[in-house]
This record gives structure tokens, sequence and C-alpha cells, in this order.
């Protein structure tokens, strides 16, 4: 899989949004890769955890959120599930769903209903140990401030608006790959 060629087929100007896309992607990218080579034991698929992790925003420029220069229609929470539909018609199933799995730390189907999210109805968590590498190492990177890694308390701050359970998963998280 050539990643770098979807990300050229969708985002065909060098703007500022797909500067974010990269830069925000290739440092999710390198501390997924980092995990990998720390924790050989986690037979974690290494090729497939810096594609996936290049590709985990795809969807963003379909979105509405000005902040990051993207001037879609949708609303920012459908970024990952928009990306899923994309590499599914790419024909890449399995990055699909590292893509719809990574907003906080997954979204159960509850969680969903209860905020009425329009996403699809269903569990989006991540399950596959590459899956949970790359949404974990998406928690210590935002758009908006490119150049700065979260610490683990700055990632749980972010987190929190998804629920202490998600906190609690990212914590265990903490403790498996750090």
């Amino acid at each position: 899989m050539d990643y770098k060629a979807i990300i050229d087929k969708y985002y065909t100007e060098d703007n500022e949004l797909k500067n974010i896309l990269l830069v925000h992607s290739r440092a999710v990218a390198d501390k997924a890769l980092s995990i990998c080579d720390r924790h050989p034991e986690l037979n974690a698929d290494r090729q497939f955890v810096e594609e996936a992790a290049m590709l985990h925003d795809l969807g963003i420029f379909r979105c509405d959120a000005d902040g990051i220069q993207c001037f879609g229609t949708s609303p920012y929470i459908c970024h990952g599930t928009i990306g899923a539909e994309i590499l599914r018609e790419e024909g890449f199933p399995l990055h699909a769903r590292v893509c719809e799995r990574h907003t906080g730390t997954g979204l159960t189907l509850k969680q969903i209903e209860e905020q009425e999210l329009p996403v699809p109805h269903k569990d989006l968590v991540p399950e596959s140990i590459e899956e949970i590498i790359v949404c974990y190492a998406d928690k210590f990177f935002s758009k908006t401030k490119l150049d700065k890694e979260k610490s683990v308390e700055g990632a749980v701050k972010s987190l929190k608006k998804f629920g202490e359970e998600g906190v609690a998963k990212f914590m265990k998280w903490v403790e498996m790959f750090e």
C-alpha cells in the first residue's frame, strides 16, 4: 500500500490542511512505531501500524473544523467514519477499522446512542493491537499545536470529554506501552 498516493488523491493541493494532516499523522506514526520497537513482544505489524497511522485522519477534509482548515459539511466527530468509508472504497478494510476506531479511546455503542452521535450505531472501539497502538499514539498530538507532544496528563485532560471510562482505558494503555 502506498499511503502517500492515497493522501495525494484526496488532498490534491499543497495547502495548510494537507500540511496539518501530514505533520500530525507523521507524529502519530513515529510514536506508534516507537511503541512497536520498544515492545516486540506485542508482535504488532510495524508496516501496517505506519500506514494506518498516516491514514487515520484521512476523512477530516469532509468535516467542518475551520480551526484546522477543514471546510466540509460533516461534524468533526464523523472524520473517522468518513475516512473508513474512503479506505473501504480503496480496498483497505483493515486500515478503515483504524480510522473509525481512534476517536477518544474508541466509542461504544452505548456512548454513541446516549450522546446521539452521528456515526454508525455499533461499537467503534479498537480491538487489534495495531488499532490500539495507533489510537493510543494519537492521543498525544493535536492538530492545532503541531509542534508539541502532550504529556500523559495532557492526553488525559483531553480525554475527559469522552468520560472516565475512556480515561481508565487510556491509563491501562499507558501501563502497557510506557
